[in-house]
């Protein structure tokens, strides 16, 4: 295999507290990149999960930003990306999905299919992202394996291909059959799921899965297994490529049942990295020409250095460190010298990256979500989507003797794309910034981060917005005349960036301003 051939790159997603972090780790663990799994619910061994990293993540036991992991594993070079799971955090989530070829839905089998997931896998289904499935919690009260089966097919419209199956459910769950290699694999639980998972396999007419389950369970195993042969649905590579068909898996991440065969079942049915479109035209992986675009902007993941990371993923040609770039619609050349290896807050200096691989650039101001890096000019990507912000606060600072940090903390989080700022005509420019965002806990996180990375304390303040709609600047002037009422509360503004906005209180106010203003376009997005 050539470098290229080497890598995998892919997402996990799932509703919050699926397990997916939980996931993550145990992947880790079988990848022999940690020896020990230290995961959000194994609090015993007081550790942090690897992949959550920030403190209030370890805190609240969610993820809440995006982390890269890079490990080697059997010959291949794995880019794994553990995305938050929160509905305010999907913006960040939408952008690294940007930047793999494959996703891992995770879905908590006691439950099926929740709306996040949903959210996430239409988002992959857009992208025509390959998915595979892991049904986890099976040693959990769980929903019948064929209930769930039949969701991804009815709800998401997916045709699944179940790799393994289930052998009891709950307290009963004893492993699972691998129907690929006709074979039983029977796990022990290990202390607080730390180490990897002893395991016994059989044949299907062994004695042992008799032995190994009740009778309930084992006449549900044997007569499901019969079933699933004779529906005959055979496995298509190309069908899974395109997205139609999910590998499924079944399996409990917390005590490490079925980890590896999920591990070893995606890497034999993933693909290579493949070409991105730039100006409507594929760019070939091998290039001569370096090429990537930036997907993530994180502060201070090293709190003993006030750094950014922008990390990029490479989609052509060769990555090496201290070569000189142009970031295209500029006349920049730029040198990237201080490259890093990601291991969640961890990281290595690297000096050679392949298509797949995500690098992370530190010491890099003027880098902006989106932005293309490569050796031709003539090579532009735009895969970074945007989302009008559903809520509205302002954000203010008690200590006016603090305001360079206020200031400079707030400008590096709207940088990253935690929150995105405006302005109110007419209002001044010298009191709390307006913020928006998907989700209130993003705020809150904007808070939580102004506070242990600058020292600063802040106060959320309501707003009486509820929408804003981006109009062209024609109609802005059209709009700020003297005699044009735009209605009770509607505001106009600007955002960041300076594109003029309208602000409405409701949806109310947004309809009758339509009603009034019919010629005037109101976009969700610049």
């Amino acid at each position: 295999m050539n470098e290229i051939e080497r890598r995998r790159t892919f997402a996990i997603i799932s509703h919050p507290d699926a397990g997916k972090t939980t996931l993550t780790e145990k992947l880790l663990l079988y990848g022999g990149a940690l020896h020990l799994a230290g995961t959000v619910t194994a609090r015993k061994q007081q550790r942090a999960t690897a992949s959550d990293w920030m403190e209030l993540e370890k805190k609240r036991g969610i993820s809440i930003s995006s982390t890269v992991l890079q490990f080697d594993y059997q010959g291949y070079k794995i880019n794994l990306l553990d995305t938050p799971g929160h509905k305010d955090f999907s913006e960040d989530t939408y952008r690294v999905l940007t930047a793999v070829d494959a996703a891992i839905m995770v879905i908590d089998a006691g439950k099926g299919i929740e709306a996040q997931t949903l959210k996430l896998f239409e988002v992959c289904r857009r992208r025509h992202i390959p998915i595979f499935t892991f049904m986890n919690k099976m040693d959990r009260p769980s929903m019948e394996p064929l209930e769930l089966i039949d969701q991804l097919e009815k709800v998401l419209g997916l045709k699944p291909y179940p790799v393994n199956w289930p052998m009891g459910n709950g307290i009963d769950f004893k492993g699972v059959y691998d129907r690929v290699n006709k074979k039983a694999h029977f796990f022990e639980r290990t202390p607080g799921g730390a180490y990897i998972a002893p395991v016994e396999t059989a044949g299907i007419d062994d004695p042992m899965i008799k032995e190994k389950l009740d009778a309930r369970s084992y006449a549900n195993f044997m007569e499901e297994a019969e079933m699933l042969d004779m529906a005959g649905t055979g496995y298509s590579q190309e069908e899974v490529l395109k997205g139609e068909t999910t590998p499924v898996f079944f399996g409990s991440a917390v005590n490490n049942f079925g980890i590896q065969l999920m591990l070893d079942g995606f890497i034999s049915r993933s693909v290579p990295p493949a070409p991105r479109m730039s100006k409507g035209q594929p760019v070939p992986t091998d290039s001569p020409f370096f090429s990537g675009f930036i997907f993530k902007i994180q502060g201070n993941m090293n709190p003993r250095h006030r750094d950014k990371v922008a990390f990029i993923r490479v989609c052509s040609g060769k990555f090496t460190r201290d070569m000189t770039v142009n970031m295209p619609g500029t006349d920049k050349k730029i040198r990237l010298s201080n490259s890093n290896k990601l291991f969640g807050q961890e990281r290595e200096t690297v000096d050679e990256a392949y298509p797949g691989d995500i690098v992370g650039i530190t010491g890099h101001q003027d880098f902006h979500i989106g932005d293309t890096l490569t050796e031709n000019p003539d090579i532009e990507y735009h895969e970074i989507p945007r989302f009008p912000p559903e809520c509205f606060t302002y954000l203010y600072n008690p200590s006016p003797s603090k305001f360079k940090p206020f200031r400079d903390g707030l400008n590096q989080l709207i940088l990253e794309g935690i929150v995105q700022q405006f302005t109110i005509d007419k209002e001044s420019q010298t009191s709390s910034p307006l913020l928006g965002a998907v989700g209130p806990l993003q705020f809150e996180v904007t808070q939580y981060r102004l506070e242990s990375e600058y020292g600063i304390e802040t106060k959320l303040e309501s707003c009486p917005i509820e929408f804003v709609r981006w109009i062209s600047e024609e109609d802005k002037e059209k709009l700020a005349a003297p005699d044009a009422h735009l209605g009770s509360n509607v505001k106009l503004g600007a955002d960041g960036a300076g594109h003029p906005v309208i602000f409405f209180p409701s949806k109310w106010a947004m309809r009758y301003f339509s009603e009034n203003f019919k010629d005037v376009e109101l976009r969700e997005l610049p």
